[in-house]
């Protein structure tokens, strides 16, 4: 039995294993390394431990706050056998990732006294934007709620169709204009279809381009004010979409849009098939933003409530 209590159904947390499996592989392989002739956790198994764990794409300043914390523990209780290293990683792991809110749900659910919920949802195109609001809608739909999409990543021909073709899959309702439209205009016509439909969630898709920083931040604040003259104090959640398997430049895009809008949680897709799954842990703690979801697969049932518990026993397995 694990240390922590199983709280996904057991297929889900299969299919977080399996995910996670490259990342814990590797992770372990390096580990195993860093205290191999060691019994104790000295200076040199915290220094070797320090690699791993820049390597494993945790980051720099995550890494120095792990460190310090063992260290306080080793100085704490005065000898610490590098058989309890294990334990010692995923409770600090666990602990980081709380002081961020991260990883507090199970489900897909959305507070009772918001209707329609708003989800803006922003990231550069490549990571799995329109995948993850499709797979969203579906998690939605399948939890009982009405959705509605809107298709306001007018830049590109390809974001509307996309888009129209996972509506069409997860088949629930969208708002979309031509290629070129204003997306304010895009996001204004999305909500107040959704508060005429009674829908519960309303899922808005946004410009997937970085070029232009200021651009994007005055393009989101319009889309942001124009949503309000509908449903106040929308969006409710501003959705970052990062691609896990990119390592480092995960980091540099939470930096980039962090800038340019308020993001309140985070979606780190394809963790799966790569080695780079500790870019969770780095970015909740450097970005002070909770992460909600991953995609851990390909298939429509593979992108997860993040769950700090579930994911920390999944990596320490």
């Amino acid at each position: 039995m694990s240390f922590f209590k199983r709280i996904f159904s057991s297929e889900k947390k299969e299919t977080l294993d399996k995910g996670l499996e490259q990342t814990k592989t590797s992770f372990f392989s390096k580990l195993t390394k860093a205290v191999a002739g060691k019994s104790k956790v000295d200076d040199e198994v915290l220094d070797n431990l320090e690699e791993v764990l820049v390597s494993s794409d945790v980051g720099v300043n995550t890494t120095l706050k792990i460190i310090e914390r063992i260290e306080e523990r080793v100085s704490r209780d005065k000898y610490l056998g590098t058989e309890e290293l294990n334990q010692i990683l995923r409770e600090e792991i666990a602990a980081l990732l709380s002081e961020t809110k991260s990883g507090e749900e199970t489900e897909f659910t959305i507070p009772a006294n918001k209707k329609p919920y708003v989800i803006m949802v922003v990231g550069v195109n490549g990571v799995g934007k329109t995948t993850t609001i499709g797979k969203l809608a579906y998690q939605f739909k399948k939890a009982g709620y009405k959705v509605v999409l809107g298709a306001a990543d007018t830049f590109r021909a390809a974001a509307i169709d996309q888009l129209q073709i996972w509506a069409d899959r997860v088949d629930v309702p969208i708002v979309k204009q031509q290629m070129g439209s204003d997306p304010a205009s895009v996001a204004f016509d999305t909500l107040q279809s959704a508060v005429a439909q009674n829908a519960d969630v309303v899922i808005i898709d946004t410009a997937g381009r970085l070029h232009n920083k200021i651009g994007l931040m005055n393009e989101l604040s319009k889309v942001k004010k124009v949503m309000q003259k509908v449903v106040e104090d929308t969006p409710n959640d501003v959705l970052l979409v990062l691609d896990g398997s990119t390592g480092q430049n995960a980091f540099e895009q939470a930096k980039q849009f962090t800038a340019a809008t308020e993001v309140s949680c985070l979606a780190v897709t394809k963790l799966d098939g790569t080695a780079k799954g500790g870019v969770v842990i780095g970015i909740s703690d450097q970005f002070q933003i909770p992460v909600k979801y991953i995609g851990v697969g390909e298939g429509i049932e593979d992108l997860q409530v993040f769950n700090k518990h579930e994911f920390v026993d999944s990596f320490f397995k």
